[in-house]
């Protein structure tokens, strides 16, 4: 085995682990090994170390990596056990409006996302369209977060097995889940196409706190066709009664 390159670059503070980047040739098999280490202080008083590993075959589908998170009090010896340690299969970890931190889960062809509580590790919420945040009121910042989790063949939760389920909304503040709801169809082959990762893309936004709107775009060569559903917002919460949703779709309350 050949070792071309090995850089190491020791963090600010005396606490392992350390950034390093690695790259290895074993006969036709190159490899690209990369830890990243980053430190970032929050409004909670507390300083997390954000530690990503990676690992890709070069020319192979998909890559290894493990994200971990791990949370101090600020001013304590990072030597001693942190307060929590967040450990999952990932990419990259980010802070959100210094409340929440979220770890792109996607490793291989799906992109998906974890959200979790910086104050004490806890998990909110998986989506799999990029994380939208927005304020439900105008006179003070009150922030909500919005995620959709389309369900996958293999999910653990056998409720969403049923061939009719598409996803699950949810709707949270940085402390909750506030609500989730449950989207359906009563055709089975229209719920397959639209929980689709092949074939659908799907994207999320808000209307100032005013609503969410959920669009179902069917991917090249077939035409766009776009499926949409709003569903309100109002007292902080979702107003499923008033959504206004496509042919066939319905929207109810659901708990895990």
């Amino acid at each position: 085995m050949k070792i071309y390159g090995c850089f190491v670059a020791v963090a600010s503070l005396a606490a392992q682990p350390v950034s390093s980047y690695r790259y290895t040739v074993k006969g036709d098999e190159k490899t690209i090994e990369i830890t990243n280490v980053n430190y970032q202080f929050t409004a909670a008083n507390l300083v997390l170390r954000m530690t990503t590993r990676s690992k890709e075959v070069i020319g192979d589908i998909g890559r290894e990596g493990t994200t971990t998170t791990e949370a101090w009090k600020l001013g304590v010896d990072l030597k001693t056990k942190p307060l929590y340690t967040v450990t999952v299969q990932g990419a990259e970890v980010r802070i959100v409006d210094e409340n929440l931190f979220v770890v792109s889960r996607g490793l291989e062809e799906v992109d998906w996302w974890s959200v979790y509580r910086v104050v004490n590790g806890a998990h909110l919420f998986d989506t799999y369209v990029p994380l939208v945040k927005f304020s439900i009121s105008r006179d003070t910042v009150t922030m909500r977060y919005a995620g959709l989790e389309v369900r996958e063949d293999n999910h653990k939760d056998a409720r969403l097995l049923e061939p009719h389920v598409i996803a699950v909304l949810t709707y949270a503040s940085d402390e909750r889940v506030i609500r989730e709801a449950l989207i359906t169809s009563d055709d089975p082959k229209q719920a397959a196409l639209l929980r689709s990762f092949a074939d659908e893309t799907r994207e999320m936004t808000d209307d100032g706190g005013k609503s969410l709107r959920i669009t179902f775009t069917q991917n090249y060569p077939s035409a766009p066709s776009p499926v949409t559903l709003t569903i309100p917002i109002a007292g902080d919460d979702l107003d499923l009664a008033h959504a206004q949703l496509p042919p066939h779709v319905h929207v109810a309350a659901w708990r895990r």
